[in-house]
Parts: C-alpha cells; sequence; structure tokens
C-alpha cells in the first residue's frame, strides 16, 4: 500500500480503523437507500418490513460481501486475517438468512428467493464467477436495481409500474457510482505518485495527486448523501 488511504474513508492502521474500511460506510448507506427508495414507492409504509429488509442487506452486502472482496484480494489491505474475514462474512450471510426465514413464516416463502438471489448475487459479484456479473453493468444490476425492486417487493409483495423507471435510475447512479471509483482506486492503491499537467493558452498548469483525486471523490461523496437525502426525505413523506 502508500501512504495514502486505500480509499478516503478508510483510517486503516487499528482494528477500529480497519472494520470501518471493511465496511465502506458511504457506500453502504448509499446501497441501503436503494432499498428505502424501492419502499417508499408504495402508498402505505410498513416500517418493520422496512428494517427487516435493511438490516438483510447490510448483513448481506455491507457485511458478508465487502469481507469476501477484502478476503479475495486485500484491497484495503486491513489487518484482518482470512479465518476472520470468512467468519464475518458468514455472519454476515446468517443475519441476512435468519431474516429471510423469518419473513418467510410472516410476509411470505418467496422471500427466501429473493434472499438466495441477493446472496448469489453478492458471491458471484465479489468472487468474480461470472464476468458478465463482474463488469459495470453487473454491479449496476446488482448494487443498484436489484436493492430497489427488493425494498419495493418486500413492502406490496408485487412490482409496481413505478418501480421500472426507478431501478434504471439507480442502475444509472451506480454506473457514475463505478465511473468515478474505478479510477480513484486505481491512483489510490496501484500508483506510488500521480500527477497531471495541463499545456494552457498561455502556460501550462499541473495537478497534484490530492486535485486528481478529488475530481473523482468528491463528487462521489456528493452523490452518496444525496441518494441517502432522498431516500430519507421519501420515506419521511410516507411517516406523515
Amino acid at each position: 500500500m502508500t501512504g495514502l488511504r486505500p480509499a478516503y474513508y478508510a483510517p486503516t492502521g487499528t482494528r477500529a480503523g480497519d472494520l470501518v474500511a471493511l465496511l465502506h460506510p458511504p457506500y453502504t448507506a448509499w446501497h441501503l437507500a436503494y432499498v428505502a427508495i424501492g419502499a417508499g414507492l408504495v402508498p402505505t409504509l410498513d416500517w418493520l418490513r422496512l428494517t427487516g429488509t435493511l438490516l438483510a442487506f447490510f448483513g448481506g452486502t455491507g457485511i458478508a460481501a465487502h469481507a469476501l472482496d477484502e478476503w479475495k484480494g486485500r484491497p484495503l489491505g486491513t489487518g484482518f486475517g482470512d479465518r476472520a474475514l470468512l467468519l464475518l462474512a458468514a455472519g454476515g450471510f446468517a443475519m441476512a438468512l435468519a431474516i429471510a426465514v423469518a419473513g418467510a413464516v410472516m410476509i411470505s416463502p418467496w422471500v427466501l428467493a429473493w434472499a438466495a438471489a441477493g446472496i448469489a448475487l453478492a458471491c458471484a459479484y465479489t468472487l468474480e464467477w461470472a464476468k458478465r456479473l463482474h463488469s459495470d453493468l453487473g454491479f449496476a444490476l446488482a448494487w443498484g436495481a436489484f436493492p430497489v425492486v427488493v425494498g419495493c417487493w418486500a413492502q406490496a409483495e408485487t412490482l409496481t409500474l413505478a418501480l421500472a423507471p426507478v431501478a434504471v435510475g439507480a442502475a444509472l447512479l451506480s454506473l457514475a457510482q463505478r465511473g468515478l471509483s474505478t479510477p480513484a482506486r486505481f491512483v489510490r492503491r496501484a500508483t506510488v505518485g500521480a500527477s497531471v499537467s495541463f499545456e494552457l493558452r498561455q502556460g501550462s498548469a499541473a495537478w497534484s495527486r490530492e486535485q486528481l483525486l478529488a475530481t473523482w471523490e468528491r463528487p462521489l461523496q456528493l452523490l452518496a448523501g444525496a441518494v441517502v437525502a432522498l431516500a430519507v426525505g421519501l420515506l419521511a413523506a410516507r411517516a406523515v
């Protein structure tokens, strides 16, 4: 690793910092917001169902998928051993499955099918089982559209007409996320130095590594905050 953090939100080096890095707080909140946005598409919101759906996604993606990602390639360079990462992944998936079993009893057996699909997507993408899935489009569908669809279905037990454009919107936002984060990760994790020079009409200018990273990471921070704010506003409207 270089002297820079492996991600702008990743204060690695201590056990607490490694855990924060592993959970990817802004991105996890971003993707959980898609679940809330999907739930907010129905006229009457069931808060218990929403809580269960959010916790299941947090276990499956916020914990398990991120732990598997670190276990496979060590992109964050945390101090967690292989055993600890696999235990975290197993615990996250167990949390999601336990909630799914409860949902199958209380709501519908189809909850188990959605949970199985989610775990399969998380594993296939993170462990790169399929090249087509481990791609920009695969990320957009698995981490963007899928949470919106499940969030809506968990409330209505059907798919509404408004769901399609919202799911497409989430997929497009995820494509934007991927387009910004990919070069930022490359500069942070694969390089020991970076700068960009510009030939101006009059003279020249140069950007430092920090300025270069800011061109991608500042929009990522704003997008994460915007999506979470939209989700909170939509839920607040349903609570009135």
